[in-house]
């Protein structure tokens, strides 16, 4: 400190800056050298609901399934493409459920949408109803870090998986204390599922939180889920135990300090909040504000009507080793491996949506095979603008030519788009981001999940995805997206080797905007791109 009150008055606040900055450094470093997880003690093992047959969820479900069941209509499905729907499907699973509820998510935010779930699940507790959360650590920290205060309350176990070590209170002081055991940081959870009585689910893209459905003031996520019943159910059932049991799912009890156990511990002691009917349709008192809509699609659950298609379906689901693996040539196949042959079988048509699209050598290949055959390729992600990891962007901008030359047709979603958009459950209004992760195949077949066709979907993280064999479903799905692809730029080369963006005809721009640069991206964006994008690996971003 001498050196900074020798300095000039002008560069004396930033030299007390730099200091600070370096003191936390230090002592992340320090904490990263000294500390070490706890061992994970208290772990007992459980299994989903073994006989779900009693409770009248399932045989609400049983009422709906085409007879006779065979193992081409064992399942049922319906897309939960816009905001509402997703949103009330998870508030009725919670009302309905009489024995169960499993959740699994890589990240829930604490706002005001998931505060009402929680909220509701406390009441489901109450009335003897099982309840199990298993979250991915990278995200509870800060205000997130309140949904492990549920741990606390008699019928609700927390579990967070492949935890970090580090301070709670501050995200970043966590990834700092991290830095020593970057792999950690690398390797996540990113499976979302949410399960009740092991009869019903919902899976595919969305976290929990008001981005997810719409609510968020400055920007939210266009995503995607699939509300499943039958036989499917109880494979998500046997992936969710799989993680929940494994070494790499800690309690939340043997991760807290003493001071964080007695701070939350009062609320053990507060009654669960209470409800005044049994109807999912009605909200508790004093809850936050509901998704518009929402209460639709739970008033049709709860009251055995809901419209499902019967179909053949299959779950990918990758394991919790593939993060635990010793040995990073371990031949197991990946959900991102399994994915890639089967876009490797298109005929005709094949149009993929990835928030984070980067295309490694294999996918290449496969593309290139595609359009020698004479299948059409379309790939809708990100924009520049849009995109909520920029870096990310850099992956795919470096093979954007390329893939332009190999005659695969790019879409990038516009930032600042029109209605069509609510399909997917975004305002008008706000800024929206890409966050589905869906395929379409030869008109006959569909595919939703976590993953994104990018290098750390492939290698770091932990994905699910359901094949779908439905020709109507997949042109429902089909349907939302060239919708979709109508409000969004699309992407050429031109015979110089330029890259230009095509906006969709407006009333200022009746043939449509061109734009020779990303639009709608700000400078410093540009210029990230440009400078770290030649030298980012794949498998970075």
């Amino acid at each position: 400190m001498p050196a900074c009150a020798a300095a000039p008055p002008r560069h004396a606040a930033l030299c007390h800056r730099a200091a600070r900055l370096l003191g936390i450094l230090f002592t992340a470093m320090f904490l990263a050298a000294c500390g070490s997880l706890p061992p994970n003690v208290g772990r007992l093992e459980s299994r989903a609901l073994q006989d779900p047959a009693g409770t009248r969820l399932f045989q609400g479900i049983a009422a709906l399934m085409p007879q006779p069941s065979t193992a081409r209509n064992d399942t049922g499905l319906r897309l939960l493409g816009n905001s509402e729907d997703a949103y009330g499907s998870r508030l009725a699973l919670i009302q309905a459920a009489e024995k169960t509820l499993d959740l699994q998510y890589y990240s829930i935010h604490y706002d005001s949408s998931t505060e009402e779930l929680l909220q509701r699940l406390q009441a489901a507790a109450a009335r003897g109803v099982r309840i199990r959360i298993l979250v991915d650590d990278f995200n509870t920290a800060g205000d997130n870090a309140e949904v492990l205060r549920l741990d606390q309350v008699p019928g609700i176990q927390v579990r967070l998986f492949n935890p970090l070590f580090g301070p709670r209170a501050s995200q970043a002081g966590r990834i700092l204390s991290s830095l020593f055991d970057f792999n950690r940081i690398q390797q996540r959870m990113h499976n979302k599922v949410f399960i009740a009585d092991n009869a019903l689910a919902v899976a595919g893209g969305r976290n929990l939180g008001n981005e997810y459905f719409g609510q968020g003031s400055d920007s939210n996520f266009l995503d995607l889920d699939l509300l499943i019943a039958g036989r499917l159910v109880r494979d998500l059932s046997r992936s969710f135990d799989r993680y929940w049991n494994d070494d790499l799912a800690y309690p939340v009890a043997s991760l807290l300090t003493r001071a964080e156990r007695e701070q939350w511990g009062a609320a053990q002691a507060q009654p669960p909040p209470s409800t005044t009917t049994d109807d999912a349709t009605q909200a508790p008192a004093q809850a936050p504000r509901p998704v518009p809509g929402a209460r639709d699609v739970a008033r049709d659950i709860l009251q055995g009507r809901m419209p499902l298609v019967w179909a053949p379906a299959l779950l990918l689901a990758d394991k919790p080793t593939k993060i635990d693996s010793d040995d990073p040539d371990d031949p197991e196949t990946t959900v991102v491996d399994d994915l890639l042959h089967l876009l490797g079988r298109a005929r005709r048509d094949l149009l993929i949506v990835s928030p984070y699209f980067v295309p490694g050598d294999a996918m290449m290949k496969t593309f290139s095979a595609l359009r020698t055959r004479g299948a059409r390729v379309r790939v809708l992600t990100n924009s520049l603008a849009s995109n909520d990891a920029p870096l990310a962007h850099a992956g795919y901008a470096r093979h954007r030519k390329a893939l332009l030359r190999l005659g695969v047709e790019l879409y990038e979603l516009r930032s600042q788009g029109d209605t069509r958009r609510r399909l997917f459950g975004s305002t008008p209004q706000s800024r929206a981001s890409l966050h589905s992760k869906a395929l379409v195949m030869d008109g006959r077949l569909l595919v939703v999940g976590s993953m994104n066709l990018d290098r750390r979907s492939a290698l770091q993280n932990t994905e699910l995805g359901i094949v779908v064999q439905s020709r109507a479903l997949a042109a429902e799905l089909s349907g939302y997206l060239e919708e979709t692809l109508d409000d969004c730029y699309r992407v050429e080369v031109t015979e110089d080797g330029r890259l230009r963006w095509h906006a969709p005809p407006d009333a200022a721009h009746p043939k449509g905007q061109v734009y020779d640069s990303e639009p709608e991206a700000s400078t410093g964006l540009k210029l990230m791109l440009d400078l770290v994008g030649p030298f980012a690996p794949d498998e970075m971003l």
